[in-house]
């Protein structure tokens, strides 16, 4: 049997699988169940609030400490998989930490546009629903490079990232890993 590490903590799973899920149901009431998309809106909002704060207090692998690079090293990280030979790193690797900040920072977008409709003063504001409804499409996209991300990270390590994401646990590092 493989040894494995603990890599993401109970939270940050139940994290990731409720955005997902409060992601999927808002993009499918959009416009049919109103009550139900505002809902799913708050509760990704306040999910990324959580992941805000966790990110500073969190365990290792959730703090963005360890996985925000710089952009000269989310660069030559790119370059190298454009290669065919990046370093599989433990936590998220460079794309991924800049995946994250660009996946937090659109949804935290999207919660702000779509509770600024629900008030007195933006409500029928052409500009807020155009933006919101952009930053759901951009949103969409981001989602899909993301899991286009992790299908060939998995393919390229020889792991399944998806159940690393549900179980906390990955392959234990071996020689040229990024710990």
């Amino acid at each position: 049997m493989t040894a494995t590490v603990k890599v993401w903590d109970p939270l940050v799973r139940v994290f990731h699988w409720s955005l997902v899920l409060s992601f999927a149901v808002a993009w499918i009431s959009a416009e049919e169940w109103d009550a139900l998309h505002e809902w799913a809106g708050y509760a990704a909002g306040a999910l990324i609030a959580f992941r805000l704060v966790w990110g500073l207090v969190g365990p290792r692998y959730a703090r963005f400490s360890q996985f925000v690079r710089k952009p000269s090293t989310v660069a030559g990280y790119l370059k190298d998989m454009g290669k065919g030979h990046e370093r599989r790193y433990i936590g998220h690797n460079p794309a991924g930490g800049l995946m994250i900040l660009a996946l937090i920072a659109g949804m935290a977008g999207l919660a702000l546009t779509g509770w600024m409709t629900t008030t007195d003063t933006y409500w029928g504001v052409a500009w807020v629903k155009e933006t919101h409804e952009t930053l759901a499409n951009l949103m969409l996209a981001l989602v899909g490079l993301h899991v286009a991300g992790a299908v060939l990270a998995s393919l390229r390590h020889g792991e399944n990232l998806v159940r690393a994401m549900l179980t906390g646990r990955k392959r234990a590092p071996a020689a040229g890993d990024v710990a």
